[in-house]
């Protein structure tokens, strides 16, 4: 079966790296020379255009930064109306929802399409450890899911679009919870604990996540895990923010995470890292958050 991958950025190029890993023979695009040339030189098959990789593939991957990228792509640039009979479309991205049905509708006869975005950060994408959240029909996600299953774990979301709704849901979380965290390391160092003791402790309690084991290392580091930007932050929030309309409720926690990550947008740039969200608390409660150890960043795991 060959593969194609359209979009070698920092999570495509390790996931790419993964199918070829296991020996399969995959086409590849990207705009980026360099990542193109990387995944040369793993072993890849390089393609001169979204529209040339889709042609020569039973299966295409999409992993881009945003909506507007993946319509340009599959539209603009023809990738779309290229796929040939029988083959199927796997978008990585997380998009937005509506955009992926309707670009559903525009495919080819007898071309299937998933949504299939991923979570897991940097090194879950490179040692095959994510969780991609798959919405279409059971049975076009099981022709793909030996391919997806060397990318992580497969969850099955339901109907086309479902897996960017999931997806987002867990973004809403983990961004309420990066928000919160530099508030509760900032209260507990203010009065007078230490840092990595607070650390621990929060680890044995019912203040435990993702964020606190996975990402509080990269605001100990200082380095506030540069793999993610704020207006990436801040696009996903958006995305969350389309599909909280249908909640006939207030989302005071949300707008709370959209707040939170806009003011640290404006003030250290939309290109900074996404946990200067937290940098801000500590830069205005003038605190420090940095804790000496053995920080690895998570992409180089």
């Amino acid at each position: 079966m060959d593969v194609g991958f359209i979009g070698l950025g920092t999570m495509g190029l390790p996931m790419c790296k993964r199918l070829l890993s296991a020996g399969m023979r995959v086409r590849v695009f990207d705009i980026n020379s360099n990542a193109m040339q990387t995944a040369i030189d793993h072993g890849a098959i390089a393609s001169e255009s979204p529209a040339d990789c889709a042609s020569h593939v039973d299966v295409l991957l999409t992993s881009l930064p945003r909506p507007e990228h993946v319509q340009t792509v599959m539209v603009e640039q023809n990738a779309l109306s290229q796929l040939r009979p029988n083959s199927i479309w796997v978008d990585l991205t997380t998009n937005r929802k509506d955009l992926v049905i309707e670009l559903a509708k525009l495919a080819p006869t007898r071309v299937s399409v998933l949504d299939s975005p991923v979570t897991g950060a940097v090194d879950g994408a490179r040692n095959g450890k994510l969780t991609l959240f798959v919405g279409g029909e059971p049975e076009i996600l099981d022709r793909v899911k030996p391919i997806l299953n060397h990318l992580g774990l497969v969850i099955h979301c339901g109907q086309l679009g479902t897996g960017n709704v999931v997806k987002l849901v867990t973004n809403q979380l983990w961004f309420i919870a990066a928000a919160a965290i530099g508030e509760g390391f900032a209260t507990g160092i203010a009065n007078g604990v230490n840092l990595g003791t607070l650390w621990n402790a929060i680890k044995e309690s019912v203040g435990d996540s993702f964020v606190v084991r996975h990402d509080a290392p990269s605001i100990f580091a200082g380095h506030y895990d540069p793999s993610f930007s704020l207006d990436l932050c801040l696009k996903d929030l958006g995305l969350i923010t389309e599909l909280g309309q249908s909640v006939n409720a207030e989302l005071p926690m949300t707008a709370a995470a959209v707040h939170a990550f806009t003011l640290a947008s404006e003030r250290y740039g939309a290109s900074a890292a996404e946990l200067h969200v937290a940098k801000r608390i500590e830069d205005d409660a003038q605190i420090s958050m940095r804790l000496e150890g053995n920080w690895t960043p998570h992409w180089e795991k």
